[in-house]
């Protein structure tokens, strides 16, 4: 007997669908999904999907396009989950901002398998380590910790587990037991292979970042209790949130 309102904005979801299906086209991908969350609250704010379906005609199209991919399909994220293992070498006393670590001659050898930069960046730090987005740097860090704090950091984030949206479908990803890790798994996992995540997991992720460290459950209901969690040391996304920074700078 009462009001549902969601927290989806009308305005960003269509700014979002557009830019989605340009890019989607512009690439030649077979899907892509974004999310917008609300940093502060935990709102999802648009969740959008391509291929889609118009829900007012009677030709709804291909299953395909009626999955909520953002929420029920998993991907390798990448290069993205690099800012994750920083925060983990940082909050194990093993690195920070300015440590130098030497990644030359960008490559290296871990169990017979050749980890590569896109080419040599010689003397990084840590921070050039997020810059220039390193696997070499990131992989000599993921290295010189101990497997279980790694998987923390990533099971904290919520890796491994549905978000608690309540979304039909939604699925936890996969997050395998660090004492199942073998030592390329623990060099692959540092820059986003050999787990799998939904985009809002990703993306609730990266916002507890933003948050100082606040891990909040995302809702598609406005007003809703989304419970949250502190997951990092203020101080520590901080740093983080300035070394990001260096990314988009000339």
């Amino acid at each position: 007997g009462q009001d549902l309102r969601l927290t989806l904005d009308r305005r960003l979801q269509y700014l979002a669908y557009r830019e989605l299906t340009r890019t989607v086209a512009e690439h030649q991908a077979r899907s892509g999904s974004v999310v917008v969350l609300d940093v502060t609250t935990g709102d999802i704010l648009a969740m959008v999907n391509v291929p889609s379906f118009n829900p007012n005609s009677r030709d709804l199209g291909s299953p395909e396009g009626r999955r909520n991919r953002a929420l029920t399909d998993v991907l390798e994220p990448g290069s993205v989950v690099k800012p994750f293992v920083v925060a983990a070498a940082m909050e194990a006393g093993l690195a920070y901002p300015d440590l130098v670590i030497d990644t030359t001659p960008g490559t290296m050898q871990v169990s017979g398998h050749t980890i590569r930069d896109v080419r040599d960046y010689g003397e990084l730090t840590v921070t050039g380590i997020l810059t220039k987005s390193s696997n070499v740097g990131v992989v000599q860090l993921a290295l010189g910790m101990d497997p279980r704090h790694l998987w923390s950091m990533y099971s904290r984030l919520g890796f491994g587990a549905v978000t608690g949206t309540g979304f039909p479908g939604e699925s936890a990803g996969v997050l395998r037991d660090y004492e199942r890790w073998r030592k390329l798994e623990q060099a692959t996992l540092s820059y986003g292979y050999g787990l799998s995540v939904t985009p809002l997991q990703l993306v609730r992720a990266t916002a507890a970042i933003a948050d100082d460290g606040r891990l909040r459950q995302p809702s598609f209901v406005l007003g809703s209790d989304n419970p949250v969690q502190t997951v990092m040391d203020p101080s520590l996304s901080s740093q983080l949130r300035e070394m990001l920074e260096t990314v988009t700078l000339p």
